[in-house]
Parts: structure tokens; C-alpha cells; sequence
């Protein structure tokens, strides 16, 4: 009873404490992360949109009346040229003449320039290119290492090599080629900053900051060394390192900053021949949450502990009054155990409920010791009866246990029968796209085997899908020796993925096909197994527009989900057939399927922890939409 007493005020009101809290800083970490990922998309936007105002800057000057007018004369176009460099706030500006050897044109902006075609790009310049346009940026791209706490080791002691914003623009008989140097742009760093952190947009003792990086080294940063020395030269920790610059992935985490610990993220920064070259990110002090986050815990424990030390006393205050009945009570069912039926308890006073009940006991006693009377007397017929019983019960046991070994032969094979015929059925798809491919090389080869490269790739890559389909058969016999656990797959790039597989099939059917992928996050479902299933929901799509159509695949997030949405303009399914979809061995094509495609579908998404539904009506097209948790970070 004392338990019961205290069991709201000691154990569950702990146990709610502890789960809002747990809630509350959970949910914290969810919005911090949030927060630095939508900073990082800011960060990003203003990156891209210097590159597209050096482009376009450029590109308007080389189709000016004013360059047109000094082509010609050498000494008024490095005028001009000096003139408007300064006024775009690059660091050079030169012009490449069509047709000459020029060392410019190996980088693919400029040659691209010449061809026609302007554009911007970042590129890594080394020492000795920044010392042929100009000492001073070599100068100034130069940067001492300093050692950096958690940093991956190295023997070097400086970087001489320049990040440059890199852009040119086809001009009157060559190209115009720009460039501003990002080492030590403190400006620029400072301008993402302000855009990243306005004033009010973290606590008052936080601090954002902002930084670019040349592989793992900071060139421009507002990020402190000490109080007023900003943090060139440092690098970043081995950890993000790898994961941002080695597997190219966009980091969204706690990070350790040069100094202390910051919310931050980071994403990979590509320059023009495509290659990882540095990163961009953006991050705040973690230090003033941490400590918010510790104060309303030590707040929460004080209240909850002022709320013990008064209700305590009182809930013990009311639990006596109940104790004595009950411990009487308690007494008297002791005796009758022990054998003496005869011992009451007696009401109590007052006369309240704890009295009613103990008036009911005794009147439950009385009756007990009259039912022990007659029950004695038909104790020897119950145990006669109970003999009988026991012996129709056995032998109906045994017959159960028969039937139910029965039951279980018959559902493993008929589950054999569905997966062997599963395995059947999905190999069908990397068959039908070896025999497309297969069919563009028959039509192509020649002596033109190079360009077939990518068919020859997808015809391997299909042979391995028929391999992991095997793997799935064993997996039946075996689970534990195939467990899975997903590391996430980001849903667009398994679209994009997976359209050249049915780029055949697309074709040969007119279909037009419209992307609108915009998922923002993984999910932990199996990249082969989502590609089966979208596989199949296409090739069904095109099936159902024979005289050509469109397929629209779609992806959105929504809240803790991200919904793939596969739509056709096709004949559409009647009701009978809609409720019947994903029945297995359920098919209207007749010879041409085998009724499994839709019910093993629906199968791999519940295994990756989501829902596939359908809707549709004749003549208007069919949706599929098909909803996956989104994966959580280990």
C-alpha cells in the first residue's frame, strides 16, 4: 500500500520527467541540426550566386560595343580590361585569342569560352599559375599551416596554392577570363556570415560562423584563433575530413572547430574537371545551448523535488487511514488460509469504504465456509469427471498438434512456391534490360565499340541484380547469415539511377518523362530493392500507355517521411482490378505477367519500413505513392 501510495509522486511522475526531457533535448538536437542545414543552403546559394555574377559580368563585357571597339588596339583593351576587372572585384581579367596556344585553355571553363559557351567554376590554381598572372595573388594565396587539434597528420608547412572563382565568356574572336582569389577574401567570408547570422539570429552569447576551405585547410575564415586573429591556416578535423572530402557527402553534426565544439555543417566543393577540392561550411557555438540546456535540467530537478518534498507527506498522511483496516483485513485472510474459517474482521469505524469492505469480507467468509461444505461433497464427482475431461483432452491435443504440424508444412511450402516464383518474376526485369541493351548493340556495334561502353556496364550491373534476387532466396533458409542493416539511400539519386535501366523501353513507347525530385534526406530502404520497385512500377506505367503517354516520378519530404510519387497518364483500373492490385499471382496481362510484380513490391517496402498505395480510374491514369521513414543517423 505504501507503494501504492508513493508510486505516482517516486516512480512515475520520475519516469514522465525523464521522458519529456529526453523529448526536449532530442527535439533540440532535430532543430539545431535543421537550423546549420538551412544556413548551409544560404552559404551555398551565395557561393553560386558569386560564380553566376562573375560569369555574367564577363560575359556581358565581352558582348559590349566597347570591347568590340578596342579588339583591335592592344594598349586600350588592357585599359579597358584593367578598368573592369576592378570594377567586377576580380583579382584578373585577360583576354584569349582564338586558334593560339595558350595555357589558360587547359582549364575546361576556358576551352568551353572558346567554344562558345560561357561559364564559372572553381578552380585550385598552383603557386607558380597565380605567379604568372600576377606575384602579388601568389603573395597572398600563401598561408602557414598551423597545427590543428584532431586534424589528419602532415609533413607539410604551407599551402601555396590558390582557391579561385573561375570564369570566362566567349568574346570577338577569343574569350575573356576572370578570377578572384578566395585565399584570405575576408570580405566575402564575412559578407555569407552577415547573410548566415544576421543580427538576433542566434543567443546573444552565440557566435556563427563561416569558412572555405582548400582540401582540408581554412584560406577564408571568421572563424577566432584568438580573440582577434582569424583561423587561416588551421585544418579540419580527420573526421570531417573523410566524410566530407574522401566519401563527398554533406556533413550535418556537432563538429570540433580549431577550438571548441560547434553545431556545423559542411559540404564538398567540386571544381571544373570535377574533382573534391575543398568544402564550404557554415557553424555555430554549441557552448550557449549546451548551457541553456543545462539550466532548464537544473531547474526541472529543483521544481521536481520541491513538488516531493510537499506531496510526499501528504499522500503518507492519507495512506495511514488505510494501512489499519487493511493490515486487519489482511490478518483475518491469513487465518482462513491458515484453516480457521470461523475469523471475521468486524467492520471498522468509521463507517466509510474501507469499512463497506471489510462488511463484505466477512459476508464473503460466511459464504466461503458454506461452499467449502458443499464442495468437499462434490469433490469426489468433480475428480471423476475431471478424469474423464483430461482423457477427451488429450487425445484432442494430439489430434491438434497433427494438424498444426500439417499447417506448418503446408504454409512453408506455399511460401517456397510464392518466393521461388518472386525470383522468377523479378529476374525478368534484368533480363528485359540486358535484351534492350543487348538489342542497341546489335543495331550499333561495329567499329564503333567505345561509345557502347555504357550497355556493356548495364548488361554487368543486371547480372549482379539477378545475383542479389539468389541472395534473396537463401535469405529464407538462412536470415541470419544476409542480415541487412542499410546505411540510406538518397531516394533522387536511386531515380536518377534507375531511368537509364528503362531509357529503352521509354523510347520504343514515346513516353515523355518529367522529374521533380526534391527529396532532401535518405531513407534506410536497399538500394537494389527500391530500384526493383520502381523498376516495376514504371515498366507497368509504360505498359499501360501503349500509344505513348507521360511518367512523372516525384519526391517530397514530409515530416519524419519522404513520399516517391510514380504517376501515369495511361488507361487507368476499374475498382474490381484496383482492390485486387497487389494480390499476389493477380495479373490482366494475361501470358505476359505472372501476377507478382505489385504484391512483392508492396513486400520490399514494408520491409523498409514504409507503404505503397494506388490510385486510379479508367481513362485518367494511375498514381503510385509510396511513403519511407526517413533514415536515422547512428
Amino acid at each position: 500500500m505504501l507503494v501504492i501510495a508513493l508510486l505516482p509522486a517516486l516512480i512515475l511522475l520520475p519516469l514522465v520527467l525523464a521522458y519529456t526531457v529526453k523529448s526536449l533535448i532530442d527535439r533540440l538536437d532535430e532543430v539545431l541540426i535543421d537550423k546549420v542545414a538551412g544556413e548551409l543552403t544560404i552559404a551555398h546559394q551565395h557561393l553560386a550566386g558569386l560564380l553566376n555574377g562573375r560569369r555574367a559580368g564577363i560575359e556581358a563585357l565581352g558582348q559590349s560595343a566597347v570591347f568590340v571597339a578596342v579588339r583591335n588596339d592592344p594598349t586600350a583593351m588592357a585599359a579597358l580590361l584593367e578598368t573592369r576587372r576592378a570594377a567586377l572585384g576580380l583579382d584578373f581579367l585577360y583576354f584569349v585569342a582564338a586558334g593560339e596556344p595558350a595555357e589558360a585553355s587547359r582549364w575546361p571553363v576556358v576551352a568551353s569560352a572558346l567554344k562558345g559557351q560561357a561559364g564559372a567554376e572553381i578552380d585550385i590554381f598552383h603557386g607558380d599559375d597565380l605567379a604568372g598572372i600576377s606575384p602579388a595573388l601568389a603573395e597572398r594565396a600563401l598561408l602557414p599551416l598551423v597545427p590543428t587539434v584532431a586534424a589528419v597528420p602532415t609533413d607539410r608547412t604551407e599551402e601555396t596554392r590558390g582557391m579561385v572563382v573561375h570564369a570566362a565568356a566567349p568574346a570577338l574572336g577569343g574569350a575573356l577570363v576572370g578570377g578572384t582569389l578566395l585565399n584570405r577574401n575576408l570580405a566575402f567570408i564575412d559578407e555569407i556570415n552577415n547573410l548566415v547570422y544576421p543580427s538576433g539570429r542566434i543567443t546573444q552569447s552565440g557566435q556563427g560562423t563561416a569558412t572555405i576551405f582548400l582540401e582540408d585547410v581554412r584560406i577564408s575564415t571568421n572563424v577566432r584563433l584568438f580573440e582577434d586573429v582569424r583561423a587561416l591556416g588551421t585544418r579540419v578535423s580527420a573526421a570531417v575530413r573523410a566524410r566530407v572530402l574522401d566519401e563527398g557527402q554533406v556533413w550535418l553534426d556537432r563538429a570540433f572547430v580549431v577550438n571548441d565544439w560547434y553545431v556545423s555543417a559542411y559540404e564538398p566543393i567540386v571544381d571544373s574537371f570535377g574533382s573534391r577540392v575543398g568544402m564550404l561550411y557554415v557553424g555555430f557555438l554549441e557552448a550557449p545551448f549546451v548551457a541553456a540546456e543545462r539550466r532548464t535540467l537544473i531547474e526541472i530537478g529543483v521544481a521536481f523535488v520541491l513538488v516531493l518534498a510537499v506531496s510526499v507527506p501528504i499522500l503518507l498522511r492519507w495512506a495511514r487511514g488505510i494501512f489499519a483496516p487493511l493490515e486487519k483485513m489482511n490478518a483475518v485472510i491469513g487465518a482462513v488460509e491458515a484453516g480457521d474459517l470461523s475469523a471475521r474482521s468486524g467492520r471498522p469505524v468509521p463507517d466509510d469504504e474501507i469499512g463497506r469492505v471489510a462488511g463484505h469480507l466477512d459476508h464473503l467468509l460466511d459464504q466461503i465456509e458454506e461452499s467449502d461444505r458443499k464442495l468437499r461433497d462434490w469433490a469426489e464427482e468433480l475428480e471423476e469427471r475431471v478424469a474423464d475431461r483430461t482423457r477427451d483432452l488429450e487425445a484432442a491435443n494430439r489430434q491438434i498438434e497433427a494438424t498444426t504440424k500439417q499447417l506448418i508444412v503446408s504454409e512453408k511450402l506455399a511460401a517456397i512456391g510464392e518466393i521461388t516464383a518472386g525470383v522468377a518474376h523479378e529476374i525478368n526485369n534484368p533480363l528485359a534490360v540486358i535484351q534492350g541493351n543487348l538489342d542497341v548493340v546489335r543495331d550499333d556495334l561495329g567499329a564503333r565499340a567505345q561509345p557502347l561502353k555504357t550497355e556493356f556496364t548495364l548488361i554487368q550491373e543486371q547480372i549482379q541484380a539477378i545475383h542479389i534476387l539468389v541472395s534473396k532466396l537463401l535469405r529464407f533458409a538462412r536470415p541470419e547469415e544476409y542480415a541487412d542493416g542499410g546505411t540510406g539511400n538518397d531516394p533522387d539519386d536511386v531515380i536518377r539511377d534507375t531511368m537509364p535501366l528503362v531509357q529503352h523501353l521509354l523510347a520504343k513507347a514515346k513516353v515523355e518523362v518529367g522529374l521533380d525530385l526534391k527529396a532532401g534526406a535518405v531513407v534506410a530502404m536497399n538500394q537494389t530493392e527500391l530500384q526493383q520497385v520502381l523498376i516495376n512500377l514504371m515498366v507497368n506505367a509504360i505498359q499501360a500507355m501503349p500509344d505513348g503517354g507521360r511518367l512523372d516520378l516525384k519526391t517530397r519530404a514530409e515530416d519524419t517521411k519522404i513520399r516517391i510519387t510514380v504517376t501515369d497518364t495511361g488507361i487507368g483500373m476499374s475498382e474490381e482490378v484496383l482492390a485486387r492490385v497487389f494480390d499476389p499471382f493477380y495479373t490482366t496481362k494475361r501470358s505476359e505477367g505472372t501476377g507478382l510484380g505489385l504484391s512483392i513490391s508492396r513486400n520490399l517496402v514494408a520491409r523498409g519500413g514504409g507503404t505503397i498505395s494506388v490510385d486510379s480510374r479508367p481513362g485518367e491514369g494511375t498514381r503510385f505513392d509510396i511513403l519511407l521513414p526517413v533514415a536515422v543517423s547512428a
